[in-house]
């Protein structure tokens, strides 16, 4: 039942998505979502961690060696993504599994964190994994895109080239998380670093290095930070290109109909 929830041709991409992927570019966006996971969880110790979707395992190697567990275990849909992950000897990991994208090998409670990392945007049943999450971990660090924009359905094509099946903003990923039994604990909002916007422009997309460039995208993220600290929470959430939550599960009965 569980493999008929996941379709054939996602289980085949992403099978195929770890044997080509570019790992300088991998490991600048699992330095900047394992800071946020650590912002979050910031003031809370965890024993066992399990990352769900792990892809190959950039974010847990940085968690790793900022010794934020003693205990890591991770899943993965993938093949390549599983066999990249053993071969990169993380400290501390215990297990690597390959899952069918709902169902977790695991008892209730398993674990005292779950991580689910720009995972949930590309999920066809979204709640069926959250439940499972539920069901396993205590508590859950949860990390979208803010994709969500005015006119996003022109832009459909862009969006799927990613594999973004579901698209976000703060205040629906918090009604999806609390309509599914979950309390956010701690949130955090963030923006697209300079640092990743440069690598990029010039190395992924290929641009001529200019200072022009350079000083453009330092003025855009500093001019937005401003606009954020001044205007508060809203505007912060406006401006995102990504929300990060810390979860922790409630005694609510999912009831939708």
């Amino acid at each position: 039942m569980a493999d008929e929830k996941l379709s054939g041709n996602v289980k085949t991409a992403y099978d195929e998505f770890y044997k080509t992927h570019d790992e300088a570019w991998r490991m600048l966006g699992a330095k900047y979502k394992a800071q946020h996971i650590v912002e979050v969880c910031k003031g809370r110790t965890f024993s066992k961690v399990l990352e769900v979707g792990a892809g190959d395992g950039s974010i847990l190697k940085m968690l790793a060696e900022q010794n934020f567990a003693p205990e890591y275990h991770a899943v993965e849909i993938s093949d390549s993504g599983v066999n990249y992950i053993k071969s990169r000897s993380i400290k501390d990991l215990k297990s690597v599994q390959i899952f069918d994208g709902y169902q977790l090998p695991f008892g209730d409670d398993s674990f005292d964190l779950i991580i689910l990392s720009h995972v949930l945007e590309h999920v066809e049943h979204e709640r069926l994994l959250l439940r499972e999450l539920k069901r396993v971990g205590k508590m859950c660090v949860i990390e979208v895109p803010r994709d969500y924009k005015a006119n996003v359905d022109h832009r459909i094509k862009h969006f799927l080239a990613y594999g973004h099946i579901n698209v976000y903003t703060p205040t629906s990923l918090r009604y999806l998380l609390r309509t599914e039994g979950f309390e956010v604990v701690s949130d955090l909002t963030s923006m697209i670093e300079p640092e990743v916007t440069k690598f990029n422009s010039y190395i992924n997309q290929k641009k001529a290095k200019s200072l022009l460039t350079d000083l453009k995208i330092t003025a855009e993220y500093a001019v937005k930070n401003i606009l954020g600290s001044i205007m508060g929470k809203k505007k912060q959430e406006q401006l995102a290109n990504a929300y990060t939550v810390l979860c922790s599960k409630t005694n609510q009965q999912t009831d939708i109909f």
